[in-house]
């Protein structure tokens, strides 16, 4: 089995060197890695940064791009592995074998998914447990987090990527299309994958969380569905459960 690990980058000098070891430096057993890093032509040291780690990057891009969605359209389109993962240039996996146990999983589903826990620096301000996925869950508010979500390349191959026209919730328009609308066969890891940097654009002020908020419903209306009227709500409600529930 082949995983592709995409991490998209503009102006990441401060962590891309990070996020790069913590992908290169996953444990191979029983997978084989592909990396690639897409960069939107960051003028800082973003490359710079990367230039220990160039022998170990199967692919580089570094030209002009409309955006992060469009970069990702770009890694998936570059990606040879057959499943896909994103991860984001200011995240890293909580240890070396994180890549190794998503492959013990999945071999026969189409997706594979975890939790996910935010940091400021060391201390953790947010615990995303994700929880076994049940048919309709998206109309509950339910959703994974995108940086733990591996997908067969296959399934961007049949259903598309990334649509551009969503500045804040293409990840969650893709995966609402690959497992609500499609029913991709889903594995489900219930450890923490990933560790976010706080911020993100979703998430960095209450204008930001009002626009995606809309968006997650133009989401539905593009793949022809209508949500529960409490659906758009439930979501950002379900979001306090996970400051509840961080470890101390």
């Amino acid at each position: 089995m082949k995983l592709s690990i995409i991490t998209v980058a503009f102006q990441a000098e401060r962590t891309i060197a990070r996020a790069a070891a913590s992908v290169l430096g996953q444990r191979q057993d029983g997978f084989e890695l592909e990396y690639i890093v897409v960069d939107g032509a960051s003028q800082d040291g973003t490359l710079a940064a990367l230039e220990p780690y160039r022998g170990q990057i199967d692919r580089l891009i570094s030209e002009p791009d409309e955006g992060l969605y469009d970069a990702m359209n770009k890694g998936w389109q570059a990606a040879t592995g057959d499943f896909v993962g994103f991860l984001n240039a200011d995240d890293v996996y909580t240890d070396d074998g994180v890549l190794a146990r998503v492959a013990a999983v999945a071999g026969g589903v189409g997706g594979v998914y975890g939790d996910l826990v935010y940091v400021d620096g060391e201390r953790i301000t947010r615990h995303w447990v994700s929880g076994v996925y049940r048919a309709g869950a998206f109309r509950r508010g339910w959703m994974p987090p995108h940086p733990t979500f591996f997908a067969r390349r296959e399934a961007f191959a049949n259903w598309g990527g990334f649509r551009t026209e969503l500045r804040s919730a293409a990840d969650y328009e893709l995966m609402l299309r690959f497992i609500h609308v499609h029913e991709l066969p889903l594995a489900y890891v219930p450890e923490v994958l990933v560790r976010m940097e706080v911020g993100g654009v979703s998430n960095a002020s209450w204008r930001h969380r009002l626009r995606a908020n809309r968006e997650d419903r133009k989401a539905w209306e593009l793949n022809g569905l209508r949500p529960w009227p409490w659906t758009r709500w439930l979501k950002p409600l379900r979001k306090l459960g996970q400051f509840l529930n961080r470890p101390r």
